[in-house]
């Protein structure tokens, strides 16, 4: 299959210690049944661990689930944890419990977008599938 054939890869990542993962799977799950291709790396990840595995799996996107209130230090460290690693093209959003004052501060990080509660999962389909194109 040609790159500009394969669906859209997808890296679902719970970052820090945060241990409640259900809206990363949720999402996953609704990525997946898009047409997406999901790897959900599981809890506990470092920024370092998912920009591994992004720039392994040459994932398009990576969408970051935190709870924890730890946005403001894991997205920017993932971000040049990415730039590091000559990634810096793959597009990051993320979801949980980030305050509407944080967000324009992590989108002027880098952060492509940020979903917040009540976010539909066909709202973050769409947008991934409207936002982000197979990297070549």
């Amino acid at each position: 299959m040609s790159v500009e054939e394969r669906p859209i890869r997808v890296v679902i990542a719970k970052p820090g210690l945060d241990g409640h993962d259900r809206g990363a799977k949720v999402i996953a799950r609704a990525l997946r049944d898009a047409g997406c291709e999901v790897i959900y790396t599981g809890l506990h990840q470092t920024p370092v661990a998912i920009a591994a595995t992004a720039v392994q799996e040459d994932a398009d996107v990576i969408g970051i689930s935190i709870l924890s209130g730890a946005h403001l230090t894991l997205f920017p460290e993932l971000l040049n944890e990415l730039a590091a690693a000559g990634a810096a093209d793959i597009v990051v959003f993320g979801g949980g419990i980030i305050p509407e004052a944080d967000i324009p501060v992590l989108k002027s990080a880098g952060v492509a977008e940020i979903f917040t509660p009540g976010t539909t999962t066909q709202s973050v389909v769409d947008w991934v599938n409207e936002h982000v194109s197979v990297r070549r």
